[in-house]
């Protein structure tokens, strides 16, 4: 047989085997097993990327169509509940480092005061504390060439500029007094803690101030937790006002602390997403002492399933306002031009079965004006006033009610002081008159605090008196407010707020929130009920 006739012969053959043996491993892939992955691999295009290729291709004038992308898919998720959302690469860096509780730069707080970079607090340990930076000190440029002073510079020009991969060096020069000086900073990683203060509040009692959910947050709950512990803490109080969330696991973690084990903490479940349960599975570090979780409309998320964890199997009390009733799990998709979309995947479901998510039916417009309309309903001034979403019962262990769809509401309610801030106060607080003063009067004053040994002791020991209450009052009169109308009510607040100020200055926001709160009234109920029980 010629080599033409047996290449005739064999050749349907093997046509046939190669056809045979592709449609066997076809089936055998994963996409095409998988709808949702098989999308990926189809080559049939969607209407969506059809019009976008022929504006690439055909439209009159030259378009950005990155931008047009962007645009495009913020339309599409506008459909969707209000925490889906697109990320656009400029902001995922920054997004991530909140979450992962650290970022690369130098290691300063600082505030842009009449266009120059003032350096509010030196990170102790931190890069710029080693290069010998100090508070008080101005920044004038960065990497010699980049002046930043008067040249109306914005927050995020400036982080820009110092933030960069560890050990990297950022060469600036500074304004120390009258002296110019060129500082060498090598770049580290800063921590970005999220808890904020961890204190005695009162005999017996600790309190925590978490501010957010992130990769760090356990490690530093049992390090507050161990040290209260050690100062004799019977009682907490765990403080997540305006704490809007953050990683479930964190919640889930220090849940696990507080209850006994084997209790349902929270599932989550979707319509692509089984059923999955977290429970506490090991002897927790406060299992047993007096527990209150403080709460208002800025709680939201993992703040409310810890809260709603503890409220349903009766371990604590909540005390506050309603929470913002926020119950869905979004889940991180990496896109190809470097963007995150942050898609909602599933639904928090609490030990008693109820969601707390609020409705999003009327649109995000809607949806994002809840607070306001809470406000202006009565809801911050009166329990009778909040209404309940869901009307279905839902019971505690001990077979109290609660309900869900919109929140947790609170075991004891305490109402917002709207007498607290009066037209005057208002006025200091939206024009930073306070941050501005205690910046200038602590540079100036420095070695006055030097006898202070840490937070409590100043909180003790340090009272506002009238001669800095009067060099107050002269600087917002030289901003050109009237001081005229301070009453004994803002006066005490002024005085509050100065000495809270000067000690962040020394100990950033432990010794800020271990003196403003000594004027907080739902700190003050907490501990009242807390002792009631013991």
């Amino acid at each position: 047989m010629s080599e033409n006739r047996k290449l005739k012969v064999f050749l349907p053959l093997l046509f046939a085997l190669v056809l045979a043996l592709g449609m066997y491993l076809g089936h055998k892939m994963p996409a095409a097993r998988n709808s949702d992955s098989a999308i990926f691999f189809n080559n049939r295009r969607g209407s969506l990327q059809e019009v976008m290729d022929l504006l690439k291709y055909k439209y009159v004038d030259t378009l950005d169509l990155a931008d047009a992308q962007e645009e495009a898919i913020e339309g599409l998720l506008s459909h969707l509940d209000p925490h889906s959302v697109y990320i656009p690469p400029a902001n995922v860096q920054e997004v991530n480092e909140d979450l992962d509780g650290n970022f690369e730069g130098i290691g300063v707080e600082f505030n842009i005061i009449r266009d120059t970079v003032n350096i509010l607090n030196v990170i102790s340990g931190g890069p710029s504390d080693a290069a010998g930076v100090l508070t008080g000190d101005k920044i004038l440029a960065v990497d010699d060439s980049i002046p930043v002073a008067g040249r109306n510079i914005t927050p995020d020009k400036i982080r820009k500029l110092l933030r960069g991969p560890r050990n990297s060096i950022v060469k600036t020069k500074m304004l120390r007094g009258n002296k110019e000086l060129d500082v060498i900073i090598k770049r580290g990683v800063i921590p970005l803690y999220s808890i904020d203060a961890s204190y005695m509040t009162a005999p017996a009692t600790g309190y925590i101030k978490i501010s957010k959910f992130s990769a760090t947050t356990y490690t530093e709950f049992m390090e507050a937790m161990r040290k209260l512990q050690k100062q004799g803490m019977k009682n907490l109080v765990i403080d997540l006002r305006q704490n809007g969330g953050g990683f479930l696991d964190a919640a889930v973690r220090l849940a696990d602390e507080l209850l006994e084990d084997n209790l349902l903490i929270v599932y989550t479940q979707g319509k692509s997403y089984p059923r999955q349960d977290y429970k506490s599975t090991r002897p927790g570090l406060f299992e047993k002492g007096g527990l209150s979780i403080l709460l208002d409309e800025g709680s939201a998320s993992a703040s409310e399933v810890l809260a709603g964890a503890i409220q349903d199997h009766d371990r604590g009390t909540i005390v506050g306002r309603r929470s913002f009733g926020k119950g869905l799990v979004q889940e991180p998709f990496d896109l190809s031009n470097g963007a995150t979309l942050r898609l909602t995947i599933a639904r928090y479901y609490l030990p008693s079965g109820r969601s707390i998510q609020k409705s999003y039916q009327n649109g995000r417009e809607a949806y994002e004006e809840d607070i306001a309309n809470r406000y202006s309903h009565g809801e911050f001034l009166n329990r009778d006033s909040i209404h309940p979403i869901d009307t279905v019962p839902y019971k505690t262990d001990k077979g109290r009610t609660v309900y869900g769809g919109g929140g947790i509401m609170p075991d004891i309610f305490i109402p917002f002081d709207t007498t607290r801030y009066s037209a005057l106060l208002t006025d200091l607080y939206t024009r930073n008159v306070f941050g501005d003063f205690v910046y200038e009067y602590y540079t100036a004053h420095a070695g006055d605090f030097s006898s202070y040994k840490d937070a409590e002791s100043f909180n003790r020991q340090f009272h506002t008196d009238d001669a800095l209450l009067q060099a107050f009052r002269a600087h917002a009169s030289r901003m050109g407010i009237a001081m005229s109308g301070m009453n004994a009510k803002d006066e005490l607040e002024i005085r509050t707020r100065l000495k809270a100020l000067l000690a962040r200055q020394l100990w950033r926001s432990e010794g800020f929130y271990m003196v403003i709160n000594s004027m907080d009234p739902v700190i003050s109920r907490a501990v009242e009920e807390l002792n009631k029980t013991n």
